[in-house]
């Protein structure tokens, strides 16, 4: 992910403190994100979301690795490039309901795959586009999400899935748009970050 750019607090709820003078972003967001969860007698729970390309995967395998929490990539949970909002779904009933764990997609194959299990006992980070919903909001002890400009999302994205996500760039980019009409992530979220 690149550098913060600007952090705020989207929704006024109380967050621990945002980085200071030395801090890093990661152990900042990890610590307001133990904070709350530990006040509350909750699971930890980490929500990642924002566009293609604007960081979520590094800074959730961040959050994770620094909480010691197990991270479940939407990558692996979309059925398809049509799949963001069954994806969404899955994130409240099945990763962190009581199936605890999802249905893997095989991309290779365009058919689901195994069930992969999570730990209900265990902190945990979910990170793609859809992970933050109005359903999903109240089960998060941190709601992050991340912004970045067209072309620098572009370029992250393409730069990393190359040929195969060009071709489903705006097909992927309408979903992403209906999503966040719909929910509207970044009012949700407890921390707003620019990268």
């Amino acid at each position: 992910m690149g550098g913060a750019r600007g952090a705020s607090c989207a929704s006024g709820r109380p967050v621990g403190r945002l980085p200071g003078p030395g801090d890093s972003l990661v152990e900042a967001l990890a610590a307001a994100a133990a904070g709350v969860a530990a006040a509350s007698g909750a699971r930890l729970v980490v929500l990642v979301d924002g566009r293609s390309g604007t960081g979520k995967t590094t800074l959730g395998d961040s959050l994770a690795d620094r909480l010691g929490a197990q991270v479940v990539h939407l990558d692996d949970v979309y059925p398809g490039w049509d799949g963001l909002r069954a994806a969404a779904e899955a994130v409240v009933t099945d990763v962190l309901g009581e199936r605890s764990g999802y249905r893997r997609w095989d991309w290779a194959t365009s058919c689901p795959a195994e069930w992969a299990t999570v730990d209900p006992g265990r902190p945990i980070v979910v990170e793609g586009c859809g992970a933050l919903s109005r359903d999903s909001a109240p089960l998060a002890s941190l709601r992050v999400w991340l912004e970045a400009d067209d072309d620098t999302r572009w370029e992250r994205a393409i730069g990393r899935d190359g040929e195969s996500f060009a071709r489903e760039w705006d097909r992927w980019a309408a979903q992403e748009a209906a999503f966040i009409a719909a929910e509207r992530p970044a009012e949700l979220a407890d921390v707003v970050l620019r990268t």
